[in-house]
């Protein structure tokens, strides 16, 4: 008898919204045009394009769109929540959600959100070319001398590669990362994280 112990659990859903993709993209590239804060910020860390994360606190205040997408997003977190069996006194409380305009050649290097229990991203547009998401088995730094695994869901990376309007969550102790983007145009998401 084999048991699977430790699941590392992954929510995928798609977006049941029509017309809201389209009105995310409109938005996100109008803060990518007026975020002055946010273009001051990428431009001094580096960062291959825009993101709203350092600038903008409050989209679902700020945008129509994005309070429409938080009622979608709030529906998928308490999903995810119930079926990982979290342990939580109330529902996840949306607690970030940034807006990210990753240009060719971009990408975002491996990493974690410590101060969160779930997070994610939802694919707004996504050209050919355009890198998905490659996440990391957590138990990485303890193989030591483990053998390399021949099916795709037991190798140490999985690269995931999302369509338009794809939702993925996660526990945010998950180590995730962007590839390098070999589109000619933009690929636009927004991430988000629950406490």
């Amino acid at each position: 008898m084999l048991k699977s112990l430790f699941p590392t659990s992954l929510y995928e859903a798609q977006l049941e919204a029509p017309g809201l993709l389209e009105e995310l993209a409109h938005s996100i590239r109008m803060f990518a045009e007026e975020d002055t804060a946010g273009r001051r910020w990428c431009r001094d860390n580096a960062y291959p394009g825009y993101t709203s994360y350092a600038s903008l606190n409050d989209l679902p205040q700020r945008d129509p769109a994005f309070a429409a997408l938080k009622k979608h997003l709030d529906r998928h977190a308490a999903a995810f929540a119930d079926a990982t069996h979290m342990d939580l006194a109330r529902r996840p409380k949306l607690d970030g959600l940034w807006a990210n305009l990753l240009k060719s050649g971009g990408g975002h290097s491996g990493h974690i959100h410590p101060h969160a229990i779930i997070s994610g991203t939802i694919y707004i547009e996504m050209p050919e070319g355009a890198a998905g998401l490659r996440l990391e088995d957590p138990r990485l730094p303890m193989l030591m001398h483990a053998p390399s695994r021949t099916h795709e869901d037991a190798k140490p990376f999985l690269t995931l590669n999302p369509t338009p309007g794809t939702i993925y969550l996660w526990e945010s102790w998950l180590r995730h990362e962007v590839p390098q983007s070999r589109a000619k145009a933009p690929r636009l998401s927004v991430s988000f994280n629950y406490d």
